[in-house]
């Protein structure tokens, strides 16, 4: 992962990485991910800025799934998240790294929301994901598009049932769409994650008629997956992160990818790297 982080960066791109690791059963397992992302980091302040002022996005982040740091261990789930998180955004933020809280299936929502609300008042760059085919989430990039939040807004990989999502691409997209237009004319900082052109070209539209700059919203896409257009959109001044998810636990994350658009096989197949 970090000689992929070195690429990437080199090449005038940000990143993004997520160690993959969902559905933990035991202290220890969360514990082990603690640790695992705490040694990352240690790597990862390497090749971080050496100064910040705070004024500009921030070349590498780290993604984290709660559940993978003990949010739904049958005893104190949520303690047991907190704290881990909050151990994880120390090292962060001393070795000049983002932080942004993943989504994962609908009935999480309200729990990681609310951790991250905890979270963001010690870390107050603590960035999140919103999924855009939840019917919750307009309201929700409503409320947390005040100042200082970086939303990352993504369709939405997980299967939903039709009471808490839209279904079908039409619908999905005029959702993303919807939240889009929110978080832009919100006070935040937008993540506009996605691989779909008119989403995107969606998104620089927007931008362009709120006023905000480039260094106000960046563009997100995953490792592999359109690298030509990523770079192309660097030789216009935009931010690009590439998201680079590893590790052992890949084949949860590949299956939804792979069910939210099947002709992307071979690309998310490229996406994956190897824990090395």
């Amino acid at each position: 992962a970090v000689a992929a982080t070195t690429d990437i960066l080199d090449s005038g791109r940000y990143i993004s990485i997520d160690y993959l690791g969902e559905d933990t059963t035991d202290l220890g397992q969360a514990s082990g991910t603690v640790s695992h992302y705490l040694t990352l980091l240690s790597s990862l302040a390497q090749l971080a800025p050496a100064t910040d002022n705070g004024n500009g996005p921030r070349n590498i982040e780290i993604s984290l799934k709660l559940s993978a740091l003990g949010q739904f261990l049958p005893r104190d789930g949520h303690d047991v998240a907190l704290e881990n998180a909050h151990k994880i955004c120390t090292a962060a933020e001393e070795a000049g790294v983002w932080v942004t809280v993943d989504a994962e299936d609908h009935t999480t929502t309200d729990s990681t929301l609310s951790i991250v609300g905890e979270l963001r008042e010690d870390f107050p760059t603590l960035g999140t994901v919103l999924q855009a085919y939840l019917k919750r989430t307009e309201a929700d990039c409503r409320d947390l598009s005040g100042p200082g939040s970086r939303i990352r807004l993504c369709k939405g990989a997980y299967k939903e049932p039709a009471s808490v999502a839209y279904q079908g691409k039409p619908a999905v997209d005029d959702a993303y769409l919807r939240c889009l237009r929110i978080l832009m004319n919100g006070q935040g900082y937008p993540m506009v994650a996605s691989h779909d052109p008119a989403m995107v070209d969606a998104a620089l539209a927007q931008a362009k008629a709120t006023g905000r700059t480039t260094d106000e919203f960046e563009i997100q896409m995953l490792h592999g997956i359109r690298d030509t257009e990523q770079l192309r959109l660097i030789t216009q001044q935009q931010h690009v992160r590439v998201y680079l998810p590893y590790g052992e636990q890949w084949y949860g994350y590949f299956m939804r990818r792979l069910a939210e658009r099947p002709a992307n096989l071979a690309f998310f197949l490229r996406s994956l790297t190897s824990k090395n």
